[in-house]
């Protein structure tokens, strides 16, 4: 859109006035932020409602992507970015007075997710948008998010995360737009006169469902797409009070992600949420579908359903559900459609987590849902038993050993099943899907997670982007593989010294920022070696960790180690018991290395509490290294190392997940890859061969690392320490830690030689920078859009070139 300074600093003043009835002196930095977010919704409305219509007019097919997470982070830079006016805005805000960047700050980070998932998610909403794709999110508009983490004496605590505190300036209520999702009782199936069976409900547990729409922006193209977060509440049902406990009960369902599973009545809610904003969406889809169509025959010519992970599998049955008892379609139609219809994302190699429901706590919650399942699975088996055998049906069935299998109900529903890296694609159709793969192999496919440059680079990377466009212009911007023109620099002096300028300019902030959260001060010149993701045993912190005693052992021994700083950020989900150990651990080695004289000058650990998005658009510009150290086979693909690698970061990792494609994609010279393969770890699993104890009695360095989480050398760990070190020596070392410890040393000990090198580090960030564009979501979603959801990317800009 077109804006000028001028008119914006006097709508700014209009709004603000409207809004408060105060001038602009008199308002706070919350106050501000909100006159600012809601004048940017001004700019949103035309083209939102313009491309609604569009979309209706042209009966554009389009894309709903169901996930239990969208982790957006902030909006408003986002919005303004997008929009074109950024840096209008900017200087109109610097003009009048104001500090862009404090009112930036005053937005809370929307807590509607947690980790990988959730980002990648809000990154397909982006990017459907701003490669001009009709894409549609549909999700939960949770009250709470997961937790805010506190550390107290070096423990995890769990705080409320009040994030709509101050209201969600980009949600718009559609109470219009409500539906009822039913649960409990029991169903009747009468047979009526046109032949069907009736489906009648008794005594169900009602909720409604109530829509909050939020704009998703395109890039410069004057395309917004839609997210929709459902909000439960009760029906306003004649003649039905609710008292205070069923209301609250109801609101339970949407007031914090991620219930706490570990006993009967948190694994009962968190199924409540999964079959809530799943049947609110599929419900939705359909009657918009049927404002305009008179029957459902088209209906998969115009709508294409990604489930992403198996939290939204019950998509499946609820549209059968809704084609069969409300559309009175046949059972092989409405199977016909579904499949047609629906494609499922998995996001995890670790067979333990593939999720499953007890048969008793589903079939009463949903019981038409499992009623349906039940045919599924029924029909299944007549067709399958029979080519492949008993035992291999009954492993990979719907049901089974008292379980609903979700994992296998999305894949046996859905034409298309995708892994997010070549390696976990290929490890499904080896392992975890293997027998599915041997039915369907036709529905496997690839297809590798992205993630936005226009939020880590554009907004997260001043520095960096205002040196891009000076040396190759902006058209990097649109379009991220123009960021291949740097490799022409490759041996310009010059350009190498204003990379490392940029990445230090970074640094310097990061060092101000640790200060103010964690009251450590850190030196701007010291390697920043940082690993950011969600805390879980197979990502292997405890290895960086063990890598960090290591180092500390050596200089009070009297080795001179050039000056490196650990960064890191994780959540521990609350039930963790071990991941909470491990955190402890991690506080436990910062207190002593950052309270020893002699080491802290050259070596400095801090651990950022509360790790989110807007916290990663601090860290990733400053990162020197990308610790992406997960076990081998283990991480489906990560996107942090995608993120860290486009601001410049070195990438330390194994081979696995997306790694192996960063690797391929900047050289073996520009990466630090160390550790077991996974064919290397599979042998182990197949033989039965590996012990743990024969690494730490050969290896004298990682005997005496290990032996300080046990001998006192680290206070206050007593019982974390022995568990994580009877984990690794009784337990066998489930994650390969031990195993992986003298080749990641090694590799450590390669990064620190070549940053005394300023020039060659240069180059090397360079080759990452360079190659990174690859891996924008942008290209992703339009991949899903030509091989699974066949849906075209359009702009109302190529209308006008036609």
């Amino acid at each position: 859109m077109s804006l000028t300074k001028e008119q914006f600093i006097t709508e700014f003043k209009d709004i603000a006035l409207k809004l408060y009835a105060a001038p602009l002196d008199d308002l706070s930095t919350q106050q501000l932020y909100q006159a600012l977010a809601l004048l940017t919704r001004s700019y949103i409305g035309q083209p939102w409602a313009e491309t609604k219509k569009r979309y209706d007019q042209e009966e554009t097919k389009q894309v709903f992507y169901f996930s239990i997470e969208f982790l957006p982070g902030r909006l408003l830079q986002s919005n303004l970015l997008n929009l074109g006016i950024l840096s209008e805005v900017e200087a109109g805000l610097n003009e009048l007075g104001l500090r862009p960047q404090k009112i930036f700050d005053a937005e809370a980070d929307p807590g509607l997710g947690n980790g990988g998932l959730g980002r990648l998610a809000s990154a397909f909403m982006d990017a459907m948008a701003s490669v001009g794709m009709a894409g549609n999110g549909n999700g939960i508009r949770y009250q709470y998010g997961l937790f805010k983490q506190a550390f107290v004496n070096g423990y995890q605590v769990e705080l409320p995360d009040d994030w709509m505190r101050n209201g969600f300036a980009w949600e718009t209520r559609k109470e219009n737009r409500a539906v009822t999702v039913k649960f409990g009782g029991w169903v009747e199936l009468r047979p009526s006169r046109s032949g069907n069976l009736r489906v009648i409900y008794h005594n169900t547990d009602d909720v409604l469902a109530v829509p909050y729409d939020v704009a998703m922006v395109g890039y410069h193209n004057q395309v917004v797409n839609n997210l929709r977060l459902w909000s439960a509440e009760a029906p306003i049902n004649a003649g039905t009070d609710f008292t205070l406990e069923q209301k609250e009960r109801i609101n339970q369902i949407t007031q914090i992600l991620y219930p706490d599973d570990s006993d009967a009545s948190g694994k009962q809610l968190r199924l409540r949420q999964e079959y809530f904003f799943t049947s609110a969406g599929i419900q939705s889809i359909v009657r918009h579908y049927r404002r305009t169509h008179n029957s459902m025959a088209g209906f998969a010519d115009r709508v294409a359903i990604h489930i992403n992970d198996t939290h939204p599998a019950m998509a499946i049955p609820e549209l059968m559900r809704v084609l069969m008892d409300d559309e009175h379609v046949s059972w092989d139609e409405a199977w016909r459609i579904t499949l047609k219809v629906m494609s499922y994302t998995n996001h995890t190699l670790l067979s333990e987590a593939l999720e499953v429901w007890p048969i008793d706590m589903f079939s009463g919650m949903v019981p038409r849902i499992y009623q349906i399942i039940q045919e599924i699975d029924r029909r299944f088996r007549l067709v399958f038993v029979p080519q492949f055998g008993q035992a291999m049906i009954d492993r990979i069935a719907p049901l089974g050993n008292g379980q609903v299998r979700m994992a296998y109900l999305a894949s046996i529903g859905s034409h298309a099943i995708n892994g997010v890296a070549p390696i976990h694609s290929e490890l499904l159709k080896k392992d975890v899907l293997h027998d599915l793969y041997q039915i369907f192999p036709e529905r496997f496919n690839n297809k590798t997670n992205g993630i936005t440059p226009r939020r880590w680079i554009q907004i997260g990377d001043r520095p960096l982007s205002h040196l891009l466009d000076k040396k190759i212009g902006t058209t990097w911007r649109k379009n991220p593989l123009a960021l291949r023109q740097l490799h022409d620099f490759a041996d310009d002096t010059r350009f190498l010294d204003d990379l490392n300028a940029a990445k230090a300019e970074n640094k310097r902030a990061l060092a101000k920022y640790i200060d103010q959260v964690v009251h450590v001060k850190v030196d701007p010149d010291a390697i920043f070696d940082v690993q950011i993701k969600r805390l879980h045993a197979y990502k292997r912190q405890l290895l960086h960790v063990l890598g960090i005693l290591d180092a500390f052992l050596a200089i009070k021994r009297g080795e001179k180690r050039p000056k490196c700083l650990h960064i890191f950020g994780a959540k521990a989900a609350p039930s963790y018991v071990y991941a909470k150990e491990i955190i402890k651990v991690m506080n436990a080695v910062a207190d002593l290395v950052n309270g020893d004289p002699d080491v802290s000058k050259y070596l400095q650990v801090v651990f950022l509490p509360n790790y989110g998005v807007t916290m990663a658009e601090k860290i990733i510009p400053a990162a020197d290294i990308s610790e992406q150290i997960s076990t081998a086979g283990k991480e489906a693909s990560g996107t942090s190392n995608m993120k860290l690698m486009s601001a410049g970061a070195l990438t330390l990792a194994t081979l696995d997940g997306a790694n192996i494609e960063i690797k391929d994609a900047v050289g073996d010279d520009n990466v630090e890859i160390f550790g077991l393969t996974e064919e290397e770890i599979a042998g182990y699993y197949q033989r039965g061969d590996y012990h743990a104890r024969d690494f730490y009695d050969q290896d004298p360095r990682l005997h005496a690392a290990l032996d300080m989480l046990v001998n006192g050398q680290l206070p206050g760990i007593e019982t974390e320490g022995r568990d994580i070190f009877n984990s690794l020596l009784t337990y066998n070392d489930e994650y390969f830690v031990l195993a992986d410890f003298e080749s990641y040393l090694a590799a450590n000990e390669r990064l620190d030689k070549l940053y005394q090198q300023p020039r060659i580090w240069a180059k090397k960030a360079l080759a990452n920078i360079a190659e990174s564009g690859r891996f924008s979501a942008d290209f992703t979603v339009q991949r899903y859009g030509r091989e699974i959801w066949h849906v075209v990317a359009k702009t109302p800009e190529d209308d006008h070139e036609a």
